[in-house]
């Protein structure tokens, strides 16, 4: 601290390089991040001269401006360089084609040095809602959702980190040309113009990686990508029937494994196999007994869980891929699965359009039968029984270390994380799946840091011989609380000059 100031305890978590408190808790207010989604990159088409097609111009300006090619040398340990060549415009690298052959260029706010810098650090000396919401706003680090509360009972939300401020008729979402000065990027949003929310009338705030905002706020900061919103509204009901919450709540709200998003599906499934279809295939009557048997959870034991993702999943493949064929005809890594398609795929059910019913089916009921019957099919091609077909024999933990990918299987085995069958789902709070989930779980209230949670995948400690290095990591499997503050000191390592 500055000469004369008070002195301040920072608890959380802390990133290798970065030299602040990432999220945790200063004392007089704590925060969190959830990645925001936000749209902070453009296509931008490029209008090529006529005559030379390496040659464009900017808007403004009567002179031609050639294509940049950049060339990247990679030193290749015991082996010939490697020379990566890239094309580069004013407005960033050249990407891609659109569909009239102009190049597209990926205009990106991490590629201006003024989105990066270490205004973060401010955050440790903030003592209210207010004053680290401004700190936010002032922020260079990629965007995310910022979560913070004082010990005088305030919350806020905002977006941190650096939004480009378009102007002209467009909103980001498809390549346009920036040729005529119309359009186009006027710098950075202004702080005053970040989305935030102070003190809602709930009292409660909640962010899972989905849209917070909508109207003016939603178009200020634009869409990225959002997570489905079933996680985040799970949360909003768990939050919302919690009056004075202690950590344990909130990690009980983290860890909440109920399944109520599929339950519709459970629903489907069960409609779909009336007597008449179970009566055609046995499997098909082993499939609905199961199913009957609903435990509601993503549960590693249960067989009911697993069958019903399994026909959503295959209920959306048989479906959508059909109507979507077209755009992966024009462009290979096009990725329907990526699309909150939930809702749509709801309608089709419902309404059962004839023209959009993939010609193998001679009708949707058809299609949901067929969802049933490739569902067993995969099963059996995997050597799965139905009856030992359990979610945690799907969603087992594949945590690796980096040098896991690269070494032989025994010594990738000693450095990563056990294959243990892991509770939890994408569309639910305890977000959980083999490669992806909660890289912690943090409960801290301001000022009482004693009583804080936390719990994190793997140890804290990156070496393999450490005691440490698993040290924590069954009790984020189990959900099990542990504490945030570090106990009696086991070892001490002293730096001498």
């Amino acid at each position: 601290p500055a000469p004369g100031a008070p002195e301040r305890r920072l608890v959380g978590v802390t990133i290798a390089g970065l030299p602040f408190v990432v999220l945790g808790s200063n004392g007089h207010v704590a925060w969190g991040f959830t990645d925001a989604y936000a749209d902070t990159n453009d296509l931008v088409a490029v209008d090529l001269n006529p005559v030379s097609r390496r040659l464009y111009q900017l808007p403004g300006d009567d002179k031609l401006i050639e294509i940049e090619t950049r060339r990247d040398t990679i030193h290749v340990k015991g082996g010939a360089d490697d020379v990566v060549e890239t094309e580069w415009t004013y407005w960033g690298q050249i990407v891609g084609l659109d569909a009239r052959e102009r190049p597209l260029s990926h205009h990106w706010v991490a590629d201006d040095p003024a989105s990066v810098n270490l205004e973060f650090v401010r955050m440790e000396t903030a003592d209210t809602v207010d004053e680290a919401i401004a700190a936010a706003h002032e922020c260079g680090i990629p965007a995310h959702n910022f979560l913070v509360a004082d010990r005088q009972g305030a919350i806020g939300w905002t977006v941190i980190g650096k939004f480009p401020k378009r102007r002209g008729t467009f909103d980001g979402r498809i390549p346009v040309s920036w040729s005529y000065g119309d359009r186009g990027w006027a710098g950075f949003m202004p702080p005053a113009e970040v989305p935030a929310v102070t003190q809602p009338a709930s009292g409660r705030l909640w962010t899972a990686n989905n849209r917070v905002v909508g109207g003016a706020a939603l178009a200020a900061i634009g869409d990225g990508g959002y997570a489905p919103p079933a996680r985040a509204a799970q949360i909003r009901d768990d939050l919302a029937r919690v009056e004075h919450a202690t950590p344990r709540d909130l990690l009980a709200i983290q860890t909440d494994d109920r399944a109520l998003f599929l339950e519709r599906w459970r629903q489907t499934l069960l409609a779909t196999l009336t007597p008449q279809v179970v009566a055609e295939k046995s499997a098909r009557a082993e499939v609905r007994a199961l199913v009957e048997h609903w435990e509601g959870r993503a549960e590693p034991d249960s067989v009911s869980y697993r069958l019903v993702r399994a026909f959503r999943n295959k209920t959306s493949e048989l479906a959508l891929t059909p109507i979507f064929a077209r755009c992966v005809d024009d462009f290979p890594a096009f990725d329907w699965r990526r699309l909150n398609y939930e809702p749509a795929l709801q309608a089709l059910l419902r309404e059962k359009p004839a023209h959009l019913l993939s010609p193998d089916y001679a009708s949707w009921d058809a299609l949901l039968v067929a969802a049933v019957d490739g569902v067993v099919a995969d099963l059996k091609r995997d050597g799965v029984a139905l009856a030992h077909a359990t979610w945690g024999a799907r969603n087992t933990a594949a945590i690796k270390h980096p040098f896991g990918h690269i070494l032989p299987g025994f010594l990738a085995g000693w450095l990563s994380m056990p294959p243990e069958p892991l509770a939890g789902d994408a569309n639910m709070p305890r977000v959980q799946t083999p490669a992806f989930g909660a890289s912690m779980r943090l409960v801290v209230s301001p000022g009482r840091e004693e009583e804080g949670i936390f719990e994190m995948p793997g140890g804290q400690s990156g070496h393999p011989l450490s005691p440490y290095f698993r040290a924590g990591h069954e009790a984020w499997v189990k959900g099990e609380p542990t504490p945030l503050l570090p106990g009696p000191a086991q070892h001490t390592l002293t730096l001498t000059p």
